[in-house]
């Protein structure tokens, strides 16, 4: 994956938004997750086609974070929810 990698939703889960969380539950897998902080924002994000590049970009201009721990963040979130089949 790197700045130009499209993100794509492969998989809609059931979401609410409690108290500026979101749990996410995936009825296939009966599993619940719990996303919290710019994970929120990502997510966000995700919900339209988007390059990981412009997620970047997006945060960067919305928070005061260096560049490098905003890539790292944003690319382990994203490998999340990969691994989980989430997006693709």
């Amino acid at each position: 994956m790197d700045r130009s990698t499209v993100v794509r939703l492969t998989k809609q889960l059931n979401v609410t938004d409690l108290s500026g969380e979101k749990v996410m539950v995936d009825f296939e897998s009966g599993k619940y997750f719990l996303i919290k902080g710019v994970g929120n924002d990502i997510w966000e994000l995700i919900q339209n086609e988007i390059t990981v590049g412009e997620i970047i970009d997006k945060l960067m201009s919305e928070y005061e974070v260096e560049e490098a721990v905003c890539e790292k963040s944003v690319y382990d979130f994203l490998d999340r929810l990969k691994e989980l089949g989430f997006i693709g």
